[in-house]
């Protein structure tokens, strides 16, 4: 467990329900448990990776940190300076609006994020101008700066969004993000929507800033060969909930959770001729407007139990830093990884694409 000195960001029993609406009036009859009780920390100038099924609640749980989602409950806790954490959600509309100098967000698509009626130089100024950090001349020349950071021709600033590319616009949208210098950065799945070619090169762009300005990530993906190169630790949710976190080689070689299992399983060997043996999910993902009782994973685990159905698991660390919420993680021995070989036990100098969470085998 991280010193409390050395955590950026400590998030506590976070809960963010959606009322569904339904009928001529409008009247709320259901609940989507959206993201359900999860807790977790990051430490300074780390990535940690969160994957998961499309529905589990990844982007979510992004959103609800920066408050662009209010969260139903929960405690959210961000160290501005050493040992002195800040409440983020005892913060007023007007003083979140200031903190947000300090978390900000890069997203998906880097065509609908970015606003076709502003320049490229207004879109990434827009952060200071907004929060009145800079103007005039001193406004145009930390724009050029962080364009430079970012990898941008400076000569096209000038330019509409719809000039460009896709990896270009995800660019921009990175140096939008590093305008007011933050300290930690949520990435919701800001690569999913590029070549694998422009995959590689925005990964490294993000490895790069993340030295040379100290950034701490919160990674969200569901391609596990982006994650296993980008992340120092990777959480994995299901339904709402958090099920396994573990330093990156050790959940990939060592999964304690079922469903960890049966990701790592999809991975395809750098071989073509080795056989890809997936461990098939029964059915699909459940509804998270009325999730199964105990596990949420239990109606499509092969090792459920009857504890599985009646309780839920408890959040227990099995080994330093291994965190997993099943009821049989002492007793199984699950198969990880093997097949990826040296792949996942040291980065390669650069990424070079792969396997996600939407193989159809899964």
């Amino acid at each position: 467990m991280a010193e409390q000195s050395l955590r950026l960001l400590e998030v506590e029993n976070l809960k963010k329900y959606f009322p569904l609406r339904v009928g001529r009036f409008g009247a709320s009859t259901h609940t989507v448990k959206a993201v359900d009780d999860i807790s977790f920390y990051i430490e300074k100038g780390e990535t940690l990776g969160l994957v998961g099924e499309s529905g589990s609640g990844k982007t979510t749980v992004g959103r609800a940190i920066l408050r662009a989602f209010e969260p139903t409950s929960g405690s959210i806790r961000f160290q501005v300076r050493k040992d002195e954490f800040t409440d983020v959600l005892a913060l007023s509309k007007r003083e979140m609006k200031s903190f947000r100098q300090h978390m900000q967000m890069i997203f998906q698509d880097p065509y609908s994020s970015l606003n076709p009626r502003m320049t490229v130089r207004d879109i990434i100024a827009e952060p200071l101008v907004v929060n009145k950090l800079a103007r005039g001349s001193e406004l145009n020349e930390r724009v050029r700066e962080v364009a430079l950071r970012c990898r941008l021709n400076v000569e096209h600033l000038r330019r509409s969004p719809h000039a460009f590319s896709g990896g270009q616009r995800q660019r921009i949208g990175i140096a939008r993000a590093l305008a007011l210098h933050p300290e930690f950065i949520v990435c919701d799945e800001s690569v999913s929507a590029l070549d694998v070619s422009v995959q590689a090169e925005i990964l490294n762009l993000l490895g790069d800033l993340q030295e040379e300005f100290g950034l701490t990530y919160l990674f969200i993906a569901h391609d596990l060969s982006v994650v296993e190169y980008i992340s120092d630790r990777v959480a994995v949710m299901y339904l709402g909930r958090l099920v396994e976190m573990a330093p990156t080689k050790e959940l990939f070689f060592n999964p304690l959770h079922p469903y960890t299992e049966a990701l790592m399983s999809a991975i395809p060997a750098p071989d073509p001729d080795a056989p890809l043996k997936p461990v098939v999910l029964e059915g699909e993902i459940p509804s998270p407007i009325d999730p199964p009782p105990g596990c949420h994973f239990h109606p499509r685990c092969r090792y459920a139990e009857e504890i599985c159905r009646t309780a839920r698991p408890e959040w227990k660390e099995y080994q330093p830093g291994h965190v997993s919420a099943c009821h049989l993680s002492d007793r199984l021995t699950l198969v990880g990884a093997e097949e990826i070989g040296e792949a996942a036990s040291v980065r390669p100098s650069s990424y070079k694409g792969g396997a996600g969470l939407d193989n159809p085998q899964v």
